[in-house]
């Protein structure tokens, strides 16, 4: 009976050693995919974005030609097989056979900076999210031992590359528990924990500059009220976004012929960009120069007018690049509305109804609060909206807002993009 118990001791101790172990090397993996792919697109986005501004004429160009590369790239190289973003993690923790398999991890990371830097209107977090993810998953497979940890470590891979975009190893455990895994255990906070510590020790020594450099001023009671409408309008916002990227996926399916897509997609997306190049890309660049000037606008009618369509344009926008063969997801569009959204709430406030609230409050709140609603994950933007800005000033209101404005998404609409593909 003691060497019963000693083996199953010496058992645990081994699997436990293993864990830690792997949960290491997938935090290190993660974090080194996540920062080179962060590294890489805003140098190549801030190139072709300056020569698109340079001349008007490569809006036109880029967009099809990123997307008809990415087509290429995927009859070639990638099996003829489509990247579903969030989707396919959900494919795999669902299912005991399915996996990821190891070219998402290229496929994901090629895609989605070839996406970004040719002016797809989205971001490279959804793309960072799924290679990371199938580098948890290539991990898991190569030890038997591990079949019962999957989803552990498919979920390790994934707060690993979000701690390594923002900074944030909390966010990173916590998107990992509200959208994929949605269970606590003792090996998913063991197996999360570890690679997100690595993830973040990385991401420390080789970046350590927060995403937005902005002055967040202290916050007053009085503008809680105007917050919490801000959270509601959010709320709004965010079931627009999410029904036009479903809607646009359902008309786009019927069309059979990919290259009809592209043309269609890109001339669309093309056409926006030339009207608006604060959609190009992600968008973080508009978003930083809108948050160095917050404190200077004066709400003219075209200046109401340019943002107003922006905040309209933007799920559109977003989804045609999807639907295009683009990759990406409604991460970054969440964060580019919601600036927009911050600043157009309190400029109004500011000129009709005299509220004084802060602009540049209001667009890190709007930020965070179009985050949650967007993908029902309220703790998620908190921590990550704090740490994109290196600063917790906001943090109550924050919190407030966000569980505001998923509650107000969640009554119109149940579903986001990534819960829908579950239905």
């Amino acid at each position: 009976m003691k060497k019963i118990t000693r083996i199953k001791k010496n058992h645990r101790l081994i699997v436990f050693q293993k864990l830690v172990l792997t949960a290491a090397i997938i935090g290190f993996l993660s974090a080194l995919l996540g920062n080179t792919l962060k590294k890489i697109t805003e140098h190549y986005e801030s190139i072709f974005f300056t020569l698109a501004r340079q001349h008007w004429m490569l809006y036109l160009l880029f967009p099809i030609l990123g997307f008809s590369i990415i087509y290429f790239l995927r009859q070639t190289l990638f099996r003829k097989k489509e990247n579903k973003g969030i989707k396919e993690i959900y494919e795999s923790t669902d299912s005991k056979t399915k996996h990821l398999p190891a070219y998402k991890v290229s496929s994901h990371f090629i895609n989605g900076l070839i996406t970004v830097i040719f002016g797809g209107s989205t971001g490279i977090e959804v793309s960072t999210v799924v290679a990371s993810a199938a580098i948890g998953s290539v991990v898991q497979q190569k030890e038997n031992l591990f079949k019962r940890y999957k989803t552990q470590l498919i979920c390790a891979g994934i707060a690993s590359g979000i701690t390594a975009l923002f900074g944030s190893p909390i966010a990173g455990l916590i998107f990992a528990y509200e959208v994929i895994s949605r269970k606590w255990s003792r090996s998913f906070l063991l197996t999360n924990g570890v690679a997100v510590a690595v993830a973040f020790a990385f991401t420390y020594f080789v970046d350590n500059q927060p995403l937005f450099s902005i002055n967040v001023l202290p916050w007053h009671l009085h503008a809680l009220p105007y917050m919490i409408l801000l959270g509601m309008i959010a709320g709004v916002n965010a079931v627009y976004l999410n029904r036009c990227v479903m809607l646009f996926k359902q008309k786009f399916a019927a069309i059979d012929k990919h290259h009809f897509r592209i043309i269609i997609g890109a001339g669309f997306v093309s056409l926006a960009l030339i009207l608006f190049p604060q959609l190009y890309g992600e968008g973080y660049h508009a978003v930083k120069e809108l948050i160095s000037q917050s404190g200077h606008f004066n709400l003219s009618l075209s200046f109401a007018l340019t943002l107003l369509f922006v905040i309209l344009l933007k799920p559109i926008v977003t989804s045609l690049t999807l639907v295009s063969g683009g990759d990406g997801g409604v991460f970054a569009p969440s964060l580019f509305i919601g600036a927009f959204l911050g600043l157009l709430t309190a400029s109004v406030l500011n000129t009709y109804f005299n509220a004084g609230v802060l602009p540049v409050n209001f667009m890190v709140i709007g930020m965070a609060a179009m985050l949650s609603a967007s993908i029902h994950a309220p703790f998620t933007a908190l921590f990550l909206v704090c740490e994109a800005i290196g600063d917790y000033t906001l943090f109550f209101p924050i919190l407030i807002v966000c569980l505001i404005s998923k509650t107000t998404a969640k009554l119109i609409y149940p579903y986001t993009v990534y819960s829908y593909s579950r239905v």
